[in-house]
């Protein structure tokens, strides 16, 4: 069963990234407030948009670690890396769509949000640790007895803000990312934990009839 898990952490970890870089591939549209903290270190100061993601996961996961390190587990440290890994991969391949500055850009843009989503439900239903960045939200709602919900907000338009002054790729789409990203990733998560737990009750079951043979 923890075979599976990793699997389904994998491929989601690779759904995600593939999700982010289409973002990237249409950042004139706007994209989420921690890439757009990226983008602009990169573009600032050079290195890869993907190792400016690994630089900044490593950061958030020190100081979750300091805070709370019930939050840190060797999922987490993963993501951290590989996430920034596959986004700089797919860069590299350059084999996503360009820019057309049409409406079918948005388009793109929705369905790389979703695939995010998508991604990011598949990777979290295997519960093997959280993300940097949830990771680190979490923490500090903790720390501070605050709903995850006001600190989301508050982190992200802080990163958000930290990325614009540093020229960032800021539009309309970085403001509704949360709004489709968000639904997305509930359900996918919902509906892919259920399916570990069946695949798991399968195999429990599967055990069963063979001791009773």
């Amino acid at each position: 069963m923890l075979i599976i898990r990793w699997i389904f952490y994998f491929i989601g970890l690779m759904t995600f990234s593939y999700g982010i870089t289409m973002a990237l591939s249409l950042q004139h549209l706007g994209i989420h407030p921690w890439d757009v903290l990226a983008v602009a270190l990169y573009d600032k100061l050079g290195l890869s948009i993907g190792s400016w993601s690994i630089i900044i996961s490593l950061g958030l996961i020190i100081i979750s670690f300091i805070l709370d390190k019930s939050y840190i587990k060797l999922g987490t440290f993963l993501n951290g890396i590989l996430v920034g890994a596959f986004v700089d991969f797919y860069l590299w391949l350059d084999f996503l769509p360009t820019a057309s500055y049409t409406w079918t850009d948005s388009v793109i843009m929705v369905g790389g949000i979703i695939t995010m989503g998508i991604g990011g439900g598949l990777y979290n239903s295997a519960q093997v640790g959280a993300g940097p960045r949830d990771g680190f939200m979490l923490s500090i709602a903790d720390k501070f007895n605050a709903p995850i919900g006001r600190i989301r907000i508050i982190v992200e338009t802080s990163v958000l803000v930290i990325g614009l002054i540093l020229g960032g790729p800021v539009f309309w789409f970085t403001f509704i990312f949360t709004f489709i990203q968000s639904p997305v990733f509930a359900f996918s998560f919902t509906k892919f934990k259920a399916l570990l737990r069946l695949i798991e009750q399968q195999k429990n079951q599967l055990k069963r009839n063979q001791k009773a043979v």
